[in-house]
């Protein structure tokens, strides 16, 4: 046989084995392979037909090859005509394409078959709250016992304390907080001099201005605004370096090697912020006393030397360890809180983003929560 009718049969063969439809009358006869190789002029043909009215017969006589492709086009087809109000009969069908067809059939899904997810009433939303609330609480009395533990294991094995963690959490912590901090402070101070100062000129009384600064800042506002700003700045850096090791499983590692992640990650975290948040509360409370001594020497003209003697009238020293008292129990709460949450994150790096901001509301509202049971046994026991 010659070279060119060797290649006239091959292009023969091609021909009849590409997929073909055609239209007579209501009878779409349909025929070649039908797989996913020849299913562009198929689709090509199918878009441009127009459909006659009635019942609509399919003649899958000429079908030699099906595969899913195929089916899925098939079945597709009928959908369409079937959404278009025709009634379809399908003729011809091998018996080795109608287990294809029937599996195909069988996974077909409308657009209205989709169930949408129903939102839960009102009550099992509740419900549901209450039961992670619980959960969450549950999760945190039990890391606070793991923290406890791993406390009383390091109190028998000295040597397994991490003083370079310590260190270098205290840094982090502690002086390189202390701009913002006194920065806060000492408008906070300026703030309460000048608001306070308005009113207590209208009665004759400007020099109790330093009682109204000492007092407000030492028992109450420096501690407060001091933890707010550890839990929104350190707090959330807790949770997103623990977070992040947990995303690359780097806590998995540690235990794997035998380190266990209390002793490296969260100890050292709070015991540096134990120690650093009350002295950042000093720092808090000497800033805010200059604040209100500067507003009170521009606005109501007392001399620095009038304002530091009625400052040692008005502050005792009860009201300064009241204030310095909180601060360890403020810590102790950001770190903790900042640490368990870290635990938490599973995922990706969107879980570490959404377990920080929960870090820094959780523990700013534990905080203030924490400071009015703390001013009501104040006031309870008249100190």
């Amino acid at each position: 046989m010659s070279p060119g009718l060797d290649a006239m049969n091959a292009a023969n063969g091609r021909a009849t084995s590409m997929a073909h439809t055609r239209l007579e009358g209501s009878t779409l006869v349909c025929s070649g392979d039908w797989t996913v190789r020849h299913l562009q002029a198929v689709e090509d043909q199918l878009d441009g037909s127009r459909w006659p009215q009635g019942t609509i017969h399919l003649d899958l006589s000429g079908v030699q090859r099906m595969d899913t492709g195929g089916a899925w086009v098939l079945q597709r087809l009928l959908m369409s005509l079937e959404r278009d109000g025709h009634v379809v009969e399908m003729h011809a069908v091998s018996p080795k394409f109608a287990g294809l067809l029937q599996l195909v059939a069988g996974t077909r899904m409308e657009a209205g078959a989709v169930p949408r997810p129903q939102r839960p009433a009102m009550l099992e939303q509740l419900g549901l709250k209450a039961v992670d609330g619980l959960s969450h609480g549950i999760g945190l009395v039990a890391f606070i016992g793991e923290i406890g533990a791993a406390w009383l294991r390091q109190l028998q094995h000295p040597g397994r304390i991490r003083w370079a963690q310590i260190a270098s959490n205290l840094g982090e912590a502690g002086h390189r907080a202390l701009g913002i901090v006194g920065l806060l402070s000492f408008l906070l101070g300026i703030v309460i001099a000048y608001q306070g100062g308005v009113q207590l000129r209208q009665y004759g009384a400007s020099l109790f201005v330093a009682d109204l600064v000492g007092l407000s800042m030492v028992r109450e506002l420096a501690p407060l605004i001091t933890a707010i700003i550890v839990a929104g700045r350190t707090g959330s850096a807790y949770t997103a370096q623990i977070g992040t090791m947990q995303v690359t499983e780097e806590v998995d590692a540690l235990r794997s090697m035998g380190i266990p992640p209390m002793d490296l990650l969260v100890l050292p975290k709070l015991f540096a912020l134990i120690v650093a948040l009350p002295l950042l509360t000093v720092f808090a409370d000497i800033m805010g006393v200059l604040g209100g001594m500067l507003m009170s020497s521009v606005q109501l003209e007392i001399a620095f030397s009038t304002y530091v003697v009625r400052l040692g009238v008005a502050i005792s020293v009860d009201s300064f360890l009241v204030g310095i008292g909180k601060a360890p129990v403020f810590a102790a709460i950001i770190a903790t809180i900042g640490c368990y949450q870290g635990f938490q994150v599973v995922g990706s790096a969107e879980s570490v983003g959404r377990r920080t901001t929960m870090s820094v509301v959780q523990s700013i509202l534990a905080v203030i929560v924490v400071d009015a049971a703390f001013s009501v046994a104040f006031s309870r026991l008249g100190i």
